[in-house]
């Protein structure tokens, strides 16, 4: 009997083998915890999933409020105060306010489009605005603020300042030897510009992410 026994060799049995019953799969789902592996994943997902506190909306806000009010209380005084006069040397020849209508792009580029000019800064604007959605980065929150604030001041310009709507002069009025004649909003775009070329170098995304390749 034992002689059969090993040839035939004896049924599988929990005493057998050594280890307890097996668990269904609805017990194991009840009963077991995940492993720490399958944690590791799940949390991972989550975080990278997971929105990096509140956007931030009212930073971008208001850095584009005070970029354009800054820019149009600006304008507003060159444009009663310096029009038709003679430049205010403010660094000798290297610094001076003098007041400039620009049909053009920044710094006098392009005087002859000024149609497309206001239809790339409506463009802008609404870039910015649908980025806004995912806007968890302060840094980011503050690049696009610059841009919407700067944006907006020489839109206004565009829209409501003579000759015509949508194909007014921009008051430029910041004189640099040896460069060109711009003015606050000019420079909010430019800001905002390099830090967003910056932050990208930098691998960091609007919503936060930071990428480290």
């Amino acid at each position: 009997m034992a002689e059969a026994e090993r040839i035939i060799g004896t049924p599988d049995t929990p005493e057998a083998a050594g280890a307890g019953p097996e668990r269904f799969p609805e017990e194991r789902q009840a009963g077991a915890q995940p492993s720490g592996e399958e944690l590791s994943a799940t949390d991972g997902t989550a975080d990278a999933e997971r929105p990096r506190g509140r956007r931030k909306l009212p930073v971008l806000f208001a850095v584009a409020v005070f970029a354009y009010l800054l820019d149009l209380v600006s304008k507003t005084i060159v444009v009663a105060k310096l029009e038709h006069h003679a430049p205010v040397s403010v660094i000798g020849d290297a610094l001076k306010f003098e007041a400039i209508r620009n049909p053009g792009a920044a710094f006098g580029v392009g005087a002859a489009f000024t149609v497309i000019f206001t239809c790339i800064a409506a463009v802008v604007i609404f870039v910015i605005a649908r980025l806004a959605r995912k806007l968890y980065s302060v840094p980011w929150a503050i690049a696009l603020g610059l841009l919407l604030g700067g944006a907006l001041g020489n839109l206004t310009d565009r829209i409501f300042r003579s000759p015509s709507p949508f194909q007014g002069a921009v008051v430029d009025f910041i004189s640099v030897a040896h460069f060109s004649v711009f003015n606050l909003a000019d420079s909010a775009i430019c800001c905002g510009g390099v830090l967003i070329v910056l932050l990208s170098f930098r691998g960091l995304d609007p919503d936060g992410t930071l990428h480290k390749d």
